[in-house]
């Protein structure tokens, strides 16, 4: 069945809207410590927009970023993954877009994000939980041979 995309996402979205500047975005990037934010237009999700998008938008510019909004820079069509989503197929998504983060979206609504980070914590746990089972197993092999064999 696999671990949903609800049990690892990140509810708490930051957003704004696609004529906010790309000032505020970096600032809220800043104040909330994370390296994306969700652009919605008309109540809908419109695309995102990474730190990456920010810096090639200032070199190719040459603009300050209170003069750009976000509609330009914006990646856009947003890529989004449903919570009950396997984290595999979400992964699988990631890969064939070639994105690193995924909108989290219930029918029109953004429910969460989910970032190649949050699958690389998500694996190193169960990669830890397959250790402890494989050293457990080594404990137990460790009896072998028995003598009464």
């Amino acid at each position: 069945m696999g671990t949903r995309v609800m049990g690892v996402m990140t509810e708490d979205v930051v957003t704004c809207g696609a004529d906010t500047a790309l000032e505020a975005v970096a600032e809220r990037m800043l104040r909330h410590e994370i390296g994306s934010v969700v652009i919605t237009a008309e109540g809908n999700s419109y695309g995102i927009i990474t730190e990456t998008d920010i810096v090639f938008a200032t070199y190719r510019t040459g603009a300050s970023l209170g003069e750009i909004p976000t509609r330009k820079v914006a990646s856009h069509p947003i890529v989004t993954v449903e919570p009950t989503q396997t984290l595999r197929l979400a992964a699988k998504r990631m890969g064939d877009e070639g994105v690193k983060k995924l909108v989290v979206v219930d029918g029109l609504d953004i429910v969460g994000i989910l970032t190649t980070q949050d699958l690389i914590d998500h694996y190193g746990e169960l990669n830890n939980e397959l250790e402890n089972v494989h050293q457990s197993s080594r404990r137990r092999s460790r009896k072998w041979p028995r003598e009464d064999f």
